[in-house]
Parts: C-alpha cells; sequence; structure tokens
C-alpha cells in the first residue's frame, strides 16, 4: 500500500518531467539530457524522502483484520488498562504506548466495541498532545470511525492513514528514533493480541501463518533500527526485545504447537516491560 502510494507520486512527477522535456526537444536536444538527469536526480532524491516517512511495516489495523478474517472472537481486558497513560511521562514511554493503545485501538474498532474505541481514543489523545500530534487523533477520526463501523476495509484504510501520519508527522520533524518506538509498540501489541485469541491460540487455525508474518515484519523492525541503534531509546528497546528475537531465530517455515507457546510467552515477557 505504501509503495503504491509513493510510486504513484514519482511516477506522476517522471510524466510532467517527460512532457516538459517533449515540448522543448526542438529547441535544443543537449539542454534537454541535462534537464532529464537534472529532473531524474530530484525524483530519486524526492523518493527517498517518501520511502523515509513512510510507515515501515504493516499496520496493527492490517494485522487486527487477519484476526478478524480468523473469526476469532474479541477478548474484553486484554488491550492495555486505559489508566495506565497517566504512568507514562518520558518522550519514549509515551511513543512506545502511542504504538500500544494504537494496536488496541484497531482491536476495539475492527470489533466494533465502542465504549474500548473511545476510552482507547481517549488514551491516544493524551499522549499524542504530549507528542504535539493532536490534529493526528482528532473528532474527525472519531467520527469517521463511527461512520464506518460496519465495513472493515474501510476502517483499515482509516487507521492505517492515522499511523502512516503519526509516522511521517515524527520523520518529518526530526524525531525518527520516536517514530521506531510507535512502530515497535504497535508490533509488540500487535503480536500480545494476536498469541491470546484464545487461551490455546495454537489451536486456532490459520495463527501460524499470522505469526510467520510477523516474523517478517519483526526482522524488518530490527533492520530499520540499525541506523538509530546507537540512540539510547532505539538502543534499548531493542534489548527488550531478545526474547522475541531469540524465538524467532529458532522458527522454521511452519511452526510447532511449542513455537506458538515460546514466542506467547517471549511476547508477554516483553509486553510488560513496555507498558509497566
Amino acid at each position: 500500500m505504501k509503495k503504491i502510494f509513493a510510486g504513484a507520486i514519482i511516477t506522476m512527477l517522471i510524466l510532467s518531467s517527460a512532457a516538459y522535456t517533449s515540448c522543448n526537444s526542438c529547441k535544443n536536444r543537449a539542454a534537454d539530457k541535462t534537464v532529464e538527469l537534472d529532473d531524474k536526480e530530484k525524483i530519486d532524491k524526492f523518493e527517498d524522502q517518501i520511502e523515509s516517512n513512510v510507515y515501515p511495516l504493516p499496520t496493527s489495523a492490517e494485522v487486527i483484520k487477519m484476526l478478524t478474517d480468523l473469526e476469532v472472537g474479541f477478548i474484553i481486558g486484554i488491550s492495555n488498562p486505559v489508566e495506565n497513560v497517566k504512568a507514562y511521562f518520558s518522550s519514549t514511554k509515551r511513543a512506545i504506548n502511542l504504538g500500544v493503545y494504537g494496536a488496541d485501538l484497531s482491536y476495539a474498532t475492527l470489533y466494533n466495541m465502542q465504549q474500548e474505541v473511545i476510552d482507547n481514543m481517549s488514551a491516544i489523545r493524551s499522549l499524542a498532545n504530549e507528542l504535539n500530534m493532536s490534529a493526528i487523533y482528532n473528532e474527525k477520526l472519531y467520527d469517521d470511525i463511527k461512520k464506518n463501523f460496519d465495513n472493515r476495509d474501510v476502517l483499515v484504510d482509516i487507521l492505517t492513514k492515522a499511523f502512516n501520519d503519526t509516522y511521517g508527522y515524527l520523520a518529518e520533524n526530526d524525531q525518527q528514533p520516536l517514530a521506531l518506538l510507535v512502530v515497535g509498540g504497535a508490533w509488540v501489541e500487535g503480536m500480545y493480541l494476536t498469541t491470546h485469541v484464545s487461551e490455546a491460540a495454537y489451536q486456532v487455525a490459520g495463527i501460524s501463518k499470522v505469526l510467520l508474518e510477523q516474523k517478517k515484519s519483526f526482522d524488518l523492525f530490527l533492520e530499520i533500527t540499525q541506523p538509530y541503534i546507537n540512540d539510547p531509546s532505539v538502543g534499548d528497546f531493542v534489548k527488550i526485545l531478545d526474547p522475541v528475537k531469540k524465538v524467532y531465530e529458532g522458527f522454521g517455515t511452519s511452526l510447532t504447537e511449542q513455537n506458538i507457546k515460546d514466542i506467547t510467552a517471549a511476547i508477554v515477557t516483553v509486553r510488560e516491560k513496555i507498558v509497566e
């Protein structure tokens, strides 16, 4: 989805550039070639800018959509308690748990749990205000959610845009480490919800596929954190993820019951550290 968006913009730039040089080709072809090279450099630079500001992983809304497709029920009380938001004082904790509550919002939204949606929106607004992002999680977002409660595909699009906007805002304002923490928090909570869809998640048909897909996302997350690994907040967060990394290293192309139990335990360990 993100690649398509970036590609569409780049394609428009290329076409615009081509049209411009075509109209002037009869004047000076040597000059046209120079213009084309200059435009290509600008396009390459613009592509890099787009890619650096687009949410890098499947959003929690897209992950939760996989759960609803498995037709597992909603579990009341599984999300991070809203009252915990009062305990997050540092920008690091706020960013991580903005991602956590974002995943919880997706969970409540895609299961049509209206009170939980209200509660999670309240927690997210509180954290977003502290991170100067109140414009993203506003009344319009809540209204759009309410209007589309019966259309999961539209809801995924609405929530995905909110996550993209959050990541993009932080990245564009030289806060890439915080942007990565939002992504990491959302990933952990999405995995927590996935591994707790029932008391025996390993018995849920299709759960192995979802967990294997999330291994790809996890590997990508570790990769994109590397340029910022010396930032204390990013470095500490990646260390917290070690239990998950160790379990995932033992995974094959299919999962056993023990594999699912191991990743569930690892996620619980990590999640307890980031929401406390």
